[in-house]
């Protein structure tokens, strides 16, 4: 069994880096699990543990919708948070509303569900994850400092593959070993 997801690697530039650096070094006196940005994606499909067989048919139904689909530019922006404003959970970077992007998302969840993959049971939100809240000890001084950072320009990214991925979860923090990638 192997943990996976599909995704698009996002390659983080100065600015989206110099960000990422103001806002966990503001919120450094919190308990926050921060998502080095050399691991950046944004996950289309989380799989989960999935027998090693099935990669196959996985390979087949994103190149079927590859197939279809050109590069793309995303737009990173703003930051929020999911989970209530009283208990946040995670610290995102978003992205623009993108059809390109939702189009290519929801055929890719079509066509695994001809496989017996389900819908997720969440709409797609897209967004990057930059933070995991473990604990917050200011949630005041928290939302003041996030709230500065609600609606900024980030960085624009060429979207040319799709990748699958298996998270190898380790003490130290994730690695993500590319299984496959698939070119638009």
């Amino acid at each position: 069994m192997k943990r996976l997801f599909a995704a698009i690697k996002i390659h983080p530039s100065p600015r989206y880096i110099s960000l990422f650096n103001e806002i966990s070094s503001s919120l450094g006196h919190e308990r926050i699990k921060w998502i080095e940005p050399e691991n950046t994606h944004l996950t289309l499909k989380f799989f989960g543990e999935t027998d090693e067989t099935k990669i196959p048919v996985i390979r087949q139904s994103i190149e079927t919708v590859v197939a279809q689909s050109k590069p793309f530019s995303l737009k990173i922006a703003n930051t929020g948070i999911f989970g209530s404003h009283y208990d946040p959970k995670v610290i995102w970077f978003g992205i623009e509303k993108n059809s390109i992007l939702e189009d290519l998302a929801q055929n890719i969840f079509t066509e695994l569900s001809k496989y017996g993959w389900e819908q997720d049971r969440q709409n797609f939100i897209p967004h990057l994850t930059i933070g995991r809240i473990k604990e917050l000890k200011d949630k005041p001084l928290f939302q003041k400092i996030i709230g500065k950072y609600n609606t900024i320009a980030i960085q624009e990214e060429k979207v040319t593959e799709i990748i699958l991925y298996e998270s190898i979860l380790r003490r130290e923090g994730p690695l993500y070993a590319n299984v496959f990638s698939v070119v638009l």
